[in-house]
């Protein structure tokens, strides 16, 4: 009999801990109301169907069991309102962060020293959008720099190296008399900010009349569209920042209406469903025939989340770069190419 007294005891206490998991503070209230109730009742129930005198609810096992009944009621409201702030808090983070991000990556359409740039980010999970890609440009007494580059990890930390390899460019860039300078003053000022295993992969451009400089730090390499799509891989490899890089440049001609594309390794290592590569030169070839940057830069991507199936798994930062004084180009090939600089 005890026992038919004090376990349905312990059921009424389903509807205030489910409650809280899933309910707000005001509704969880309401079940442990109901649950408080519906112990009472059965204690109550219990002492009427009793034939002697002392009743169910005068008993030490009703009041052991509906003394946790009302514990667990007056508990469940309290867990509610702790998801509630926790939840909140979350949700004020990934927004700070979204904030922060947007800020750092400034989106670009616009015609800078000579050179129209168009940039894109698209972040692997859209609710926090926080990743570790990153692009940044300046135009400076050399000319037009850019940056591409790439944070090992995600979330809050991948941010937080983002935003100091930023500020550092944005800070860096317009001294540095060249790019190997650039890149030996940008690893000096993001050593003491790297954990044992992080490290910063990035590609560093400088645009001049006919040319631009490049600087590869383990990155992939850049893409240039004119009369046939290639890409400008480094002549000797250059380790990432953060891991002692020896800056080698290679310069690499541009012929009016020349396109570079300098993108983040969410464009290489992108897979279909069957696992097959993103055919990058192909897609890019087809892409890059159309006559504005932003809706080259948009095809591309519609050609990707077409070969992956959905949105791709990793970040991706696209950055499209254009001589200004010249149509866009029709490319008509596609080939893999080791830059000489003479075209």
């Amino acid at each position: 009999m005890n026992a038919i007294r004090t376990a349905p005891m312990t059921l009424f206490l389903l509807g205030p801990f489910l409650a809280c998991v899933w309910l707000g503070v005001r509704r969880t209230l309401l079940v442990g109301c109901a649950a408080a109730a519906l112990g009472l009742a059965l204690g109550l129930s219990l002492g009427l169907g009793q034939s002697q005198g002392q009743g169910a609810l005068s008993t030490g096992e009703f009041g052991v069991g509906y003394g946790g009944l009302l514990a667990g009621c007056a508990l469940a409201p309290y867990a509610a309102a702790r998801r509630t702030a926790l939840r909140r808090a979350c949700t004020e983070a990934r927004e700070a962060a979204r904030g922060t991000q947007q800020l750092i990556l400034r989106p670009l359409s616009r015609e800078l020293a000579g050179t129209h740039v168009c940039t894109r980010y698209h972040c692997a999970a859209p609710r926090s959008a926080i990743g570790g890609d990153l692009y940044d440009t300046a135009v400076t007494p050399y000319g037009l720099r850019v940056l591409v580059g790439d944070v090992r990890g995600h979330g809050v930390e991948a941010l937080r190296l983002t935003a100091a390899t930023v500020a550092a460019f944005r800070e860096l860039a317009y001294t540095a008399p060249d790019l190997p300078a650039l890149v030996t003053d940008l690893d000096k000022r993001l050593t003491p900010e790297l954990e044992a295993e992080d490290f910063v992969t990035a590609v560093l451009a400088e645009f001049a009349p006919g040319e631009v400089r490049l600087v590869n730090c383990g990155h992939p390499a850049p893409l240039r569209a004119g009369r046939r799509v290639e890409l400008l891989e480094p002549f000797a490899p250059v380790t990432p920042l953060g891991l002692a890089p020896d800056p080698r440049q290679y310069r690499v001609r541009l012929a009016p209406g020349d396109r570079l594309l300098l993108y983040t390794d969410g464009l290489t290592e992108a897979r279909s469903p069957e696992g097959v590569p993103f055919p990058l030169l192909p897609e890019a070839t087809l892409a890059l025939r159309e006559p504005l940057p932003d809706d080259a830069l948009d095809s591309l991507y519609g050609r990707l989340v077409a070969h992956t199936g959905a949105r791709p798994v990793d970040d991706l930062a696209l950055v499209l770069c254009q001589p200004s004084d010249a149509p866009a180009p029709v490319p008509a090939a596609a080939s893999h190419s080791h830059p000489s600089g003479r075209d």
